[in-house]
């Protein structure tokens, strides 16, 4: 295309939600609704890990951090859709666009590593239970929240510059809420074959070594549960990895769902609803998860709030 005048993309327009115009207010307000509760519930898990000093462990210290990623994986996407729900031309500038894909990996691949970290966490408290205080330190700890954030700053990095170096022509309507690479990459003008093979090979690594590592983590606990299958230890192990299974199967659930989604005449909506999933409910039902399912939480909100003392769980 290098024959051709090629126009200078400075902003694109975002679709947005396939939502009838009628249904627009009420859309909104829900949306609007689940962003302030993903941020008011995240909030609270933090403010509750920092207050109770019972919940200064590994394990809190890694959900405190997802928490942290979740507010921010929301935020991302959330205020701007809700503002181009009530803009008659929503649109994002060009390095705007960039700026919200590098954040939107950032956060989504940074949960990824650290639902892994969590799941090391259970591994080692389950299966190894008189050394875990020593394997657990604060040291190893900080690195691996450390390692998970600059993973994760690199990859998003990556696929920014790889990005920025595209050449956008005429096209810039992006059929969706919010910059995703795959569709930008429908829309580059110029040849996008190594972004594509990076996301395919970053995209194992990201996503599906994370994956198959916690699913190891949970054979071994599984395993050593049956080799000694009493029923106190097996009501412990439910008690300290229910949460985080939950969470997991939450979170990857509609990361493969959106994976196996087949190339139809309607995936892109497909698509965009998959995305509401994870970028909108995924983060908002998470510190519901770990408040209604986990004992120390809703103890540590009876004493922070309420100053009632209620017994810590081991």
């Amino acid at each position: 295309m290098t024959g051709k005048n090629q126009t200078v993309v400075l902003e694109f327009l975002l679709l947005g939600l396939p939502i009838k115009s009628e249904l627009r207010d009420q859309f909104y307000a829900l949306f609007l609704l689940m962003y302030v509760t993903t941020i008011l519930g995240n909030l609270l898990i933090i403010v509750l890990i920092r207050l109770d000093s019972r919940l200064h462990t590994p394990m809190y210290l890694f959900l405190s951090n997802l928490s942290f990623s979740d507010l921010c994986f929301s935020s991302v996407t959330m205020p701007n859709l809700l503002q181009n729900m009530q803009s008659q031309v929503p649109s994002i500038p060009y390095a705007g666009c960039l700026t919200q894909m590098y954040f939107f990996l950032f956060f989504g691949d940074l949960e990824s590593f650290l639902l892994v970290a969590m799941a090391y966490d259970r591994y080692m408290a389950i299966c190894f239970p008189l050394r875990y205080t020593a394997i657990m330190s604060p040291k190893l700890c900080l690195s691996l929240v450390v390692l998970c954030w600059v993973l994760t700053a690199a990859h998003a990095m990556l696929h920014t510059l790889l990005m920025a170096k595209l050449s956008f022509c005429a096209d810039n309507i992006i059929p969706h809420f919010f910059c995703d690479v795959s569709t930008l990459l429908k829309l580059a003008c110029s040849d996008t074959r190594i972004n594509e093979l990076v996301i395919f090979i970053m995209g194992g690594l990201i996503l599906v070594i994370p994956f198959l590592l916690i699913v190891m983590s949970y054979a071994r606990i599984v395993s050593s549960i049956l080799r000694v299958p009493s029923a106190r230890g097996i009501r412990k192990a439910f008690s300290t990895c229910g949460s985080h299974l939950s969470v997991v199967s939450l979170f990857y659930g509609t990361v493969i769902s959106l994976c196996l989604c087949p190339s139809a005449n309607n995936s892109a909506v497909k698509e965009t609803v998959m995305a509401v999933m994870y970028t909108v409910v995924t983060p908002m039902l998470n510190p519901f998860i770990y408040s209604l399912r986990n004992r120390d939480m809703k103890g540590a909100l009876g004493r922070v709030f309420c100053g009632k003392k209620i017994p810590f769980s081991v």
